[in-house]
């Protein structure tokens, strides 16, 4: 029996890697003879550069760039094969994680690290960029990003402005005569599944800005101010970011991309199918494990376990899904290929254990899954 071991990281738990050979164990504990195939995945957000280098081969590079409360942190970024394509993953520079939960702010918090660690790649002689963004603590739009590349946001003064999503009602004007020129020669691809657009109801401030920190106040103000910026870059560039979708990724610095580099955006599961070479391993397969964190009707908007059924319906592969929770809706996902969804925690406890158990209780939910697989397959 071929099996394909394709999951995403248990967010907070385990990651993509470990998850994928406590799945496997639990097979062989079962069929030590079945052909396992690892696959760990992710859909654009964090852990994407480890599932790259691992499927592509390449390296990690490493430089020290400014946190996103302004504090020196060491980021990294990957070089793929062959081609030097630049993975630049935000949350290492400029991650929600990087912050202690009590000092998260996004009127302070800025994109400036990750600017230096595109800068970085520029200098290492990449011109190819795949962008991953999740994670970020930032809602400035950019701005810290695009400062770090040499643009200078003025005031009506001419003085430049701080960094943050705070100071972004301040800036009057665009001064763009020292901006990178070895951006014009590059090209970018953004991996995100996000479809927010950068302002509104579902804009980056009102949907993702409490998650980093911001109280029903802050929100208002990031919004008012996040609008005060697209109206400048508009007034800048003629690109009109305020409802484009996909802008609001990452507290809206995927607009920022969209209007000041040679950008576009493409689902991030889509973008790590292709470099793992899935579609190649899918082929004689009998079954594909996948799973992530949490599963729910959010996950048939484009997360990992559906970009993985997707793909695995194309060639009649059944497909099961394991998770650590199961919420609400996930009636929608047998629509998209997926054939069963199963729930790897195994009796009352709370959500501490369980993800300190992540490895062991994968291990045990893929063994009892393959052996119901394995006996239905028998009698057909």
């Amino acid at each position: 029996m071929k099996i394909i071991i394709a999951p995403d990281s248990f967010k907070g738990s385990i990651s993509a890697s470990n998850a994928a050979q406590a799945i496997e164990r639990g097979i062989k504990r079962y069929m030590p003879h079945a052909q396992t195939i690892l696959v760990p995945v992710a859909d654009g957000g964090e852990g994407t550069l480890d599932c790259l280098i691992a499927a592509a081969g390449g390296v990690k590079m490493s430089a020290t760039v400014t946190g996103p409360l302004g504090a020196p942190v060491t980021a990294e970024y990957g070089l793929l094969e062959p081609d030097q394509t630049a993975v630049i993953e935000m949350a290492t520079a400029s991650g929600l994680y990087l912050i202690p939960s009590e000092e998260r702010n996004p009127l302070l918090a800025t994109t400036y690290g990750t600017g230096e660690l595109i800068r970085h790649a520029l200098d290492a002689g990449c011109r190819s960029f795949l962008l991953a963004l999740g994670g970020s603590a930032t809602n400035d739009g950019g701005a810290g990003m695009l400062q770090a590349l040499g643009m200078r946001l003025l005031d009506s003064e001419g003085n430049s402005v701080g960094y943050g999503g705070g100071t972004l009602d301040r800036i009057a004007s665009i001064d763009d005569s020292n901006w990178d020129p070895r951006i014009a020669e590059s090209r970018f691809l953004i991996a995100s599944d996000v479809q927010n657009p950068f302002i509104g109801p579902d804009g980056a401030s009102r949907v993702f800005g409490p998650q980093k920190g911001a109280s029903p106040e802050m929100v208002e103000q990031l919004e008012l101010n996040l609008t005060a910026w697209a109206d400048i870059i508009a007034i800048k560039t003629g690109k009109r970011v305020h409802q484009l979708p996909g802008a609001g990724a990452a507290g809206g610095i995927s607009g920022a991309f969209l209007a000041f580099f040679p950008a576009s955006i493409k689902r991030g599961i889509d973008i790590v199918i292709e470099y793992s070479h899935l579609r190649d391993h899918l082929q004689a397969a009998d079954l594909v494990i996948t799973g992530e964190g949490q599963i729910d009707f959010q996950t048939a908007s484009g997360k990992t376990p559906m970009g993985i059924a997707q793909e695995a319906h194309k060639l009649g592969v059944p497909t099961i899904c394991l998770a650590g929770s199961v919420g609400r809706g996930i009636e929608a996902l047998y629509e998209v290929g997926i054939t069963s969804v199963h729930s790897i925690v195994t009796g009352p406890m709370t959500l501490q254990e369980a993800m300190s158990r992540a490895s062991e209780l994968l291990e045990l939910t893929a063994e009892q899954v393959v052996r119901t697989f394995h006996a239905s397959a028998q009698k057909d």
